[in-house]
């Protein structure tokens, strides 16, 4: 782990630890203490619900944070954020799913939670540091802290921190981020701590693995509607367009002989999905977007155009080579050397360039809008 330019001694040194009751914030507790830091650890409380057996689920995480903590000998609290998440996330999760859009709340809660309020209590606390089980790395690359891709690429998480600006990223560390997820959970094991062998956590922060449908339909209204295609055939019924993202193959309840269907395109008006055939589909595919929302890591970064690097506009993509042609500040435009399929509106572009051999995490936007498809320019794929 790298840690930047701070001389004291590990043991003088205050890091509190973000723990969750998982793998890897333990690790990273265990990574610390065994590095001579003076490691608290502390719980994030940031959703409200019982289960079947009335038991809040989050008091089930705090349970095995008291067990690891206990076991690695170092002090635990609990914080709880509840109102503070409602507030700054999940009502806008809640309002962007109305209106058709597919946001990323995991985003917006380490903007607004984890490496804000979160950030700031710790400091409070008088913690030098705050560190998190995020697969990343925070390095001194170029003159500054840099936000890096972790070591392990099934696992980078730096597309959910892109928001992170530099001033925040210089109290933050990031333990395990240059570790494979195999050998932490080998670190884990070692300490002999309760979620060595835990499975990790799915899904969206507040849902869990719990039944996506059932759980948004508790606060979205959900209206039948049809299927169909871009020349209006009625193909089969949805329950309701809201659950719906471009791009989408599975889940859709679409058979019959040939490809597998896709969502291409929503009319929320009317309450259709629009869909075709095959991942191949000309509809599917856009030469370039527009997104605004700029966040970028480094304050002193000078974006001269035409700018060439690399972005992902999901998270499981791989890297695209791209261009950033237009830029006034709030919004830019980019354009991809390859056709992109499923660009999705309100999704998060996130922006990488390679400095001193590492792949760095620039920042990124949120998706406002995005070029014609080659369906409506009536083009073919390259």
């Amino acid at each position: 782990m790298a840690r930047i330019h701070d001389q004291r001694k590990n043991e003088e040194i205050t890091v509190i630890v973000g723990m969750s009751g998982g793998v890897d914030s333990s690790a990273s507790a265990a990574v610390l203490k065994e590095q001579g830091y003076n490691v608290i650890g502390m719980f994030m409380k940031n959703w409200e619900e019982k289960d079947e057996f009335g038991v809040c689920q989050s008091s089930k995480e705090f349970a095995d944070v008291v067990k690891v903590c206990e076991k690695l000998d170092i002090p635990y609290y609990s914080i709880d954020f509840v109102k503070e998440y409602r507030d700054n996330v999940f009502k806008h999760f809640v309002e962007e799913y109305k209106a058709g859009m597919t946001p990323n709340p995991d985003i917006l809660c380490n903007r607004e939670i984890k490496f804000k309020v979160f950030l700031e209590k710790a400091i409070e606390l008088g913690a030098d540091y705050l560190a998190t089980g995020h697969y990343c790395q925070n390095l001194f690359l170029d003159g500054e802290n840099r936000l890096v891709k972790g070591n392990d690429d099934n696992k980078d998480q730096t597309y959910f921190l892109y928001t992170m600006m530099k001033s925040k990223l210089d109290k933050v560390l990031f333990p395990i981020g240059h570790i494979p997820k195999p050998e932490v959970r080998e670190i884990a094991k070692k300490y002999d701590l309760i979620t060595h062998d835990k499975k990790d956590s799915t899904g969206i922060c507040f849902i869990g693995e719990r039944n996506f449908k059932n759980f948004l339909s508790q606060y979205v209204q959900m209206k039948e509607g049809n299927f169909e295609t871009l020349a209006g055939e009625v193909v089969g019924k949805h329950t309701g367009s809201v659950y719906y993202t471009i791009g989408q193959r599975k889940g859709l309840g679409l058979g019959g002989p040939g490809e597998p269907w896709y969502v291409v395109d929503k009319d929320m008006e009317r309450n259709v999905v629009i869909v075709e055939r095959g991942d191949q589909h000309p509809a599917l595919y856009c030469d370039y977007l527009y997104a605004d929302e700029i966040s970028l890591v480094s304050e002193s970064f000078n974006l001269e155009l035409p700018y060439r690097c690399k972005a992902k506009v999901r998270y499981r993509q791989k890297d695209q080579d791209c261009v950033i042609t237009e830029f006034d500040g709030n919004k830019v435009k980019v354009e991809f050397d390859v056709p992109q399929r499923g660009v999705a509106i309100r999704q998060s572009i996130v922006f990488y360039q390679t400095i001193e051999g590492q792949e760095v995490c620039l920042g990124g936007a949120m998706i406002e809008s995005k070029g014609p498809s080659y369906f409506e320019m009536n083009k073919e794929l390259p």
